[in-house]
């Protein structure tokens, strides 16, 4: 259950609590004042995507956070084991939060702590189901029409349609994969022969990433070789011109400054670290010297090599344009075209194993929608009746319904083609409004305050068999019926509500009048360049009174109205 709703900075509230009941909680406002936004913050917790601007103008963020009574045995959902391994799912409340930056960026939070918008949805699909104001839309559908029907015919029915939907999906892929060798058998030896070719060139070159820098570091080194020698040269001479040991450059320098310093030695400490390290100095640049002398000597112009360095590092090329611009892709492609020769090579025994392996996904695929279709004729029977009477109870007492369960046409010519990943079924609801007359879908015969008593009759039906949500929230689901009709539909939410926790957001009077708890959402005139502000209070009885007459198309002091208002709640 639905304990508190806490909204900030979303579009028009700039900040709302709600503190509901158990049983039947109502929201009312005038058009336009902004009650679906309490709708919005709802869809919010349940991992719905933000919409563009839900942030109020002005604020930085918008928050929506809900307290849920914990249901019982949510940390035993095998579905949210791994959630409940992190998060005290077992704790007597639960909250769930979201967060939406003016950047559109959202964060979702379960008991204080992050999660994804998926892992909040999951929680949030077992506290609180939600339908909206164009639910009846939808309802014409014969996806959503089949979506209901096996939602009524329990949870088995609904994991067993999930498995069908896994089975198809791997079953298109074994089709898949099977026809792409298929037609890979027909052009088998020239595939092989290409192949071949590919690993050859490769294995040949026996391409290596180590080799590649170090080919590309002395190719640098052998065309600048002139450069390499000037600079060598110039600095060993600078250090000692060669052929006259002594005669200048910085190691005679060194030298006279050590034998000076020598000459002082013991005189002082801190001079005599400063020999050493003079000393040490001498030393290095004689070795430095040596060493530059050497590098010299090394340092030959090699034509020949440096072409064939050239070479090399042109094989590395065509390999990289060929397959994928570097030496990692082309011992990638090489291990690829490995493995497809060995599949080619192998062809034969593939084949037979796919086939085996599409054949028992076909079977199971048979079986299971065997049993799909089983389960939905025994639930179409039992949901027409249950759907009935709920019609009887919303002043359509005379009303026939019917659910057709019939094969769905095949979109092709191969095996697979019979079944979408619901199974191989079609369903279609089928309304008598009247007696006497056929029944026909619903989206043919079915007026808009028909459509929305028999979607108000499924939902009934639907919460009380399928979903486990201890909260249903019903946004203006009771659009184009008024009168009579209006009060048997509160009626059948009041009474929907003695099971759970309802919250409706409704603009018929009748309804409003038979609520456990009122709120009204009232929209304030802006200031000047200010955005409007919308609010939302819990209504007294004696508030209730003038709500209702507005409701009714009243002014408050209207004593006719005034009496009307009382009478509903006189009823209720």
């Amino acid at each position: 259950m639905l304990l508190e709703l806490r909204v900030q900075n979303l579009l028009l509230i700039e900040s709302a609590e709600l503190v509901l009941d158990p049983g039947l909680n109502v929201i009312t406002g005038e058009t336009g004042a902004g009650k679906t936004v309490l709708a919005q913050a709802l869809d919010l917790l349940l991992g719905g995507k933000p919409k563009r601007g839900v942030v109020r103008p002005g604020a930085d963020e918008a928050y929506v956070e809900g307290l849920f009574a914990t249901p019982p045995a949510l940390a035993d959902d095998p579905s949210l084991a791994e959630l409940a391994e992190r998060l005290p799912l077992d704790a007597e409340e639960l909250v769930l939060a979201r967060r939406v930056t003016a950047a559109g960026r959202t964060r979702a939070y379960l008991q204080g702590r992050s999660v994804t918008a998926p892992e909040l949805a999951a929680v949030g699909a077992r506290l609180l189901s939600f339908f909206g104001q164009h639910e009846h839309r939808r309802l014409v559908l014969s996806s959503a029409q089949l979506a209901i029907l096996d939602a009524f015919c329990g949870r088995e029915q609904l994991e067993r349609r999930e498995r069908f939907e896994r089975t198809l999906a791997s079953a298109r892929g074994l089709e898949r994969e099977l026809a792409a060798l298929r037609e890979r058998l027909g052009v088998r030896e020239r595939d092989l022969d290409l192949l071949e070719f590919e690993i050859a060139e490769i294995e040949e070159a026996v391409p290596s990433e180590a080799e590649r820098a170090e080919l590309e570091r002395e190719r640098t080194r052998l065309a600048a070789v002139e450069t390499l020698r000037e600079a060598a040269g110039a600095a060993a001479t600078a250090i000692e011109p060669e052929g006259e040991p002594g005669a200048g450059g910085a190691l005679a320098s060194v030298a006279l400054a050590r034998a000076r310093l020598d000459a002082a030695r013991g005189a002082d400490a801190e001079l005599d670290a400063l020999a050493s390290r003079t000393e040490s100095l001498a030393y290095e640049l004689d070795d430095l010297g040596r060493e530059l002398r050497g590098y010299l000597a090394g340092l030959d112009a090699d034509p020949a090599r440096l072409q064939a360095v050239e070479e090399r590092l042109d094989v590395y090329s065509h390999l990289e344009r060929k397959h994928g611009g570097s030496v990692a892709t082309v011992l990638a492609h090489a291990e690829h075209c490995r493995a497809e020769r060995d599949r080619l090579a192998n062809a034969g025994a593939e084949t037979d194993r796919l086939e085996s392996e599409l054949a028992g996904a076909t079977a199971a695929l048979e079986e299971l929608a065997a049993a799909l279709g089983d389960a939905r004729m025994r639930g179409g029977e039992g949901l027409a009746r249950a759907v009935a009477g709920e019609l009887a109870e919303l002043a359509m007492p005379d009303a026939g319904f019917e659910v057709a369960v019939e094969p769905r046409a095949a979109g092709g010519r191969g095996p697979l083609d019979r079944y979408a990943p619901t199974g191989a079924d079609a369903v279609e609801f089928l309304i008598a409004p009247n007696p006497g007359v056929p029944a026909g879908p619903l989206r043919e015969i079915a007026s808009g305050g028909e459509l929305s008593r028999v979607m108000l009759a499924l939902m009934s039906v639907a919460t009380g068999s399928a979903h486990g949500a201890g909260t249903v929230v019903f946004d203006e689901v009771d659009a184009g019926v008024g009168g009579a009709t209006a009060r048997a539909v509160g009626e059948r939410l009041r009474a929907l509500a003695s099971e759970r926790q309802v919250l409706c957001i409704t603009h018929l009077p009748q309804v409003a009048s038979l609520a456990a708890r009122n709120f009204r959402v009232a929209k304030q005139a802006a200031a000047s360049r200010k955005p409007a502000l919308t609010t939302v209070e819990r209504l007294e009885r004696s508030q209730l009174v003038g709500e209702l007459c507005r409701m009714l198309g009243a002014d408050s002091a209207d004593l006719t109205a005034r009496r009307h208002a009382e009478r509903l709640l006189e009823a209720a």
